[in-house]
């Protein structure tokens, strides 16, 4: 029996405006670009709530309807629930009522969806508690599950995450982390007792999330009896089916007239077929099933790229001089207590800020420029850096006052 268990991403991010040398000192807001170019932070999430989270929303509502063995898992950052509370709370709504159903299942995650436990372990802490704090308060959910930001992870986080209270943890089911296994079991973090990690079929993810509508896929076009054929043809050699992509894979990155909609709307009715399918969020994956062996990940995966590692985000000096600069500056920060820097610098945490730095080329490097609202990685960090000196400007005269 395969259990499938579907996980969405649902994440924007404050995008830097062209923050120009000139600005330092004179500008301290950073995200408000008011064009009508790709850095316009409130025309993206008023855009990307009509292309998909609202229709996909109200799809997913009716399928839960239609289907009482159908559940779903997201994990909502932070700064995406900001976003929607100041420029689309009708979304939010939607996030209610889905979740008012009870077979729809929130995580955990960093607020600023940042980087930050690999720089500071008192700011990843903080930042996990507010975003539990920020779900408790706009959708009355605990989550008991967490998921790092773009699933990095690693044995440490495992153990950190357990110490946290958490019972579950997500992670990318990399070729070179399972060797002979397969991702579609549970398995238990090295060095944890009671945590469980459920690993990500990204094969079939990515059958849905990159290759839904490439022609030149051997498998196009991709259709809903098609697939729930492929998940059924892992009963007796499977029990858990991980489907974890980000949301907007449904009308942004693969736009309504690819069928992406008309796909969705039939799967689970074509997976149920099968007596022996049914779905689970993650919580319920973990209570039913054992950890088969223990998975042992002493350096980091993620789930981007080729390579399944952090080369999207630190992979050439921009990135590293930008993240360094960043997070050394984190006890200067909170020292001046002054709420707006400290939510400013939190900010510029968010990791696609270093994604958009990314000099990678080849195939990855395609996706990277697609995902790039910036004329070229220079120009991002040239933005990034710019607002940054900013930062440690407002320090400097912040201090002088007290």
């Amino acid at each position: 029996m395969p259990s499938v268990c579907f996980y969405f991403q649902v994440h924007q991010p404050f995008r830097v405006k062209r923050y120009r040398i000139f600005d330092i000192g004179q500008d301290h807001e950073y995200f408000n670009d008011c064009g009508n170019g790709n850095l316009n932070n409130r025309r993206i999430i008023e855009k990307v709530a009509r292309k998909c989270y609202l229709p996909t929303n109200a799809l997913i509502f009716d399928l839960l309807r239609e289907h009482p063995e159908f559940k779903v898992s997201f994990s909502l950052s932070g700064v995406v629930l900001d976003q929607f509370e100041q420029c689309a709370p009708e979304v939010i709504a939607s996030f209610q009522k889905l979740i008012s159903t009870g077979r729809v299942e929130l995580l955990s995650e960093t607020y600023y969806h940042s980087l930050a436990f690999l720089y500071s372990r008192d700011e990843f802490e903080e930042q996990v508690s507010a975003h539990r704090l920020k779900v408790k308060k706009l959708f009355a959910f605990t989550p008991r599950v967490f998921r790092n930001t773009e699933l990095i992870y690693n044995n440490d986080l495992a153990k950190m995450a357990e110490e946290m209270g958490y019972v579950g943890i997500l992670a990318e089911g990399a070729d070179h982390i399972l060797g002979w296994r397969s991702p579609n079991f549970m398995y238990r973090p090295a060095g944890c007792s009671k945590i469980k990690l459920l690993l990500k079929n990204y094969r079939l993810s990515d059958d849905i999330a990159f290759r839904f509508s490439e022609r030149s896929w051997r498998d196009f076009p991709l259709t809903a009896d098609k697939f729930a054929q492929w998940i059924s043809s892992h009963n007796g050699n499977g029990e858990l089916i991980n489907l974890f992509m980000d949301y907007e894979t449904f009308g942004e990155h693969q736009w309504e007239d690819t069928g992406i909609f008309n796909f969705l709307r039939a799967l689970p009715g074509e997976i149920l077929k099968h007596p022996d399918n049914d779905f689970v969020t993650p919580s319920e994956a973990i209570a039913r099933y054992d950890a088969r062996d223990v998975i042992d990940i002493p350096n980091f995966v993620s789930w981007a790229d080729v390579e399944r590692d952090l080369s999207a985000w630190l992979s050439n000096s921009i990135q590293h001089d930008a993240a360094h600069t960043l997070y050394s500056l984190r006890e200067r920060v909170l020292d001046t207590k002054d709420a707006l820097l400290i939510e400013n610098w939190r900010r510029l945490q968010t990791s696609d800020h270093f994604y958009y730095m990314c000099t990678k080329w080849f195939a990855d490097g395609d996706v990277h420029k697609y995902f790039n609202p910036y004329e070229s990685p220079y120009d991002a960090f040239i933005s990034f850096m710019n607002a940054l000196h900013d930062v440690q400007l407002r320090i400097g005269l912040k201090n002088k006052k007290i």
